[in-house]
């Protein structure tokens, strides 16, 4: 039997935690005087006041904690976060819909970026940083959840590596889980910090700045300007929004490694390297395109070509040009790297690097043995044989999110949208990436999908957002069995 009460304790304490969050934007909001401080004070308060009803209700309950309660909550977190997340959207009238607000709120929390605001300046000081917030929050609670509470309940695949592969992937950074929490929150804020500094030595102003930071580096891709980052024409900040995008999509533990100066601990990471070698791959190629085809600059055309790859590979979804307006080939090779996504135990979606990496390093294999058959030749991490569990774990991952993705798509486009448009939704929205292509590129938004294709691709983003298996277990019926 699961134990509710537990789960319904643990998500009061976490409505607590928002509600704090959102009163911090309170004092903003007057700053600038907006009109709808009094909504996002009443937002937080309603916020702060059902945390506070869970807690003293349940606060009693059976202590008990097992894999079902945390399947249950690492759900629900995301769903509850999400619904009052979008009461400062809603009761200001930004938003007329719900289905808009929650829209909005499950793409700051999930970090995915995609918006139903058609004119995003139009948004109060206040509601913007909250938008961005919302995607740093989202980031850093899936660090979290990526290195410290989804190994404790051995779900997924990758996690599983901690048992047989040694390096910087797996190595905790201390034995104890709450020390290993307070450093990587530590370093997630030097970060997000450093980034507001570099932004306004290019001469971005303070609270753009911080809102951009809070988006960098969760890999979110909200911004408070309709053009996105298009809007700046300074090459420094685009590299300087570059190098975060790049530092938001590494493993975090090896971004703590990096602060200490342990450089050879994260050199020999296999991961690491691989994720470098898709830079490495496709900039050059898209920069010869922008060169040959689209007549750009050298510089130019390096940075646009960086720039995008970084967004698409972190899944951030920034943008500083419209890719869809160059030759089919480039924003195809685009749409391609959207499947990959960041290091495992960064804020990135997308399948992660080392499934990708293990999945290739089976595939040569598999030539190997058509040559020698009875060779027994081991897929290796990091001079490590991987067992074949973990190897059918991460095909099963890759399956499983293969038929997500089309089964998406079948939906979607049964709602009577194109199939171009209704693929790039379903990537961007299961990748958490944003923008994609048809009609849900660069410089647009999501206000044009009907309610319930704006709930099934919330839906998806959340699913996408907690490694699949997470939350399709949930619809198992072995899951709710005694």
């Amino acid at each position: 039997m699961i134990n509710g009460k537990v789960v319904a304790f643990i998500l009061g304490i976490l409505l607590l935690i928002e509600g704090a969050f959102m009163m911090l934007i309170v004092p903003v909001s007057l700053y600038y005087h907006d009109s709808d401080t009094i909504y996002i004070f009443l937002s937080a308060f309603l916020t702060l006041l059902s945390g506070f009803l869970l807690w003293a209700i349940f606060r009693n309950r059976n202590k008990s904690v097992g894999k079902r309660e945390g399947y249950l909550l690492v759900t629900l977190a995301w769903v509850v976060f999400s619904f009052y997340g979008a009461l400062p959207y809603f009761t200001s009238g930004a938003m007329t819909s719900f289905v808009n607000a929650f829209f909005e709120a499950v793409s700051g929390f999930t970090t995915t970026g995609a918006t139903v605001s058609v004119n995003v300046e139009s948004l109060s000081h206040g509601l913007l940083l909250w938008r961005s917030l919302t995607q740093w929050i989202g980031g850093m609670a899936v660090i979290i959840l990526a290195l410290v509470v989804l190994p404790q309940l051995g779900i997924g695949g990758i996690q599983l590596f901690a048992a047989e592969v040694t390096g910087p992937l797996t190595e905790r950074l201390h034995p104890r889980i709450k020390e290993t929490v307070k450093r990587l929150l530590v370093v997630y804020v030097l970060i997000t910090l450093a980034q507001v500094v570099l932004l306004r030595l290019g001469g971005m102003n303070v609270y753009d700045a911080v809102c951009h930071s809070f988006s960098t580096i969760s890999t979110g891709g909200f911004s408070t300007k309709q053009d996105n980052i298009a809007h700046y024409t300074s090459p420094f900040i685009h590299y300087v929004f570059i190098i975060f995008m790049m530092v938001a999509g590494l493993n975090f533990t090896l971004t703590y490694f990096a602060f200490h100066l342990r450089f050879k601990q994260i050199w020999r990471n296999e991961e690491f390297k691989a994720y470098l070698s898709f830079f490495i791959i496709f900039v050059p190629v898209l920069t010869a395109i922008l060169i040959f085809f689209q007549h750009g600059a050298i510089e130019r055309s390096f940075r646009l070509a960086l720039f995008e790859v970084a967004s698409i590979v972190t899944t951030t979804g920034f943008t500083v040009v419209n890719y869809l307006n160059w030759i089919p080939a480039a924003w195809i090779l685009l749409l391609l790297l959207m499947f990959l996504g960041g290091c495992y135990g960064s804020a990135s979606g997308g399948v992660k690097v080392i499934r990708v990496l293990v999945l290739l390093k089976q595939g040569f294999l598999e030539l190997k043995r058509l040559i020698h058959p009875n060779a027994i030749i081991p897929a290796r991490i990091e001079q490590e044989a991987v067992k074949p569990e973990l190897i059918t774990s991460v095909l099963a991952f890759i399956t499983v999110y293969v038929l997500v993705i089309v089964s998406g798509i079948l939906i979607i486009a049964f709602l009577g949208y194109d199939l171009e448009t209704s693929m790039g939704a379903v990537i961007a929205s299961v990748g958490n990436i944003g923008p994609a292509i048809g009609k849900v590129g660069p410089g647009t938004n999501y206000a044009f999908f009907s309610e319930p294709a704006k709930l099934i691709l919330s839906g998806l983003m959340i699913v996408g957002r907690l490694e699949l298996f997470t939350v399709l277990i949930l619809f198992t019926p072995a899951f709710w069995k005694k």
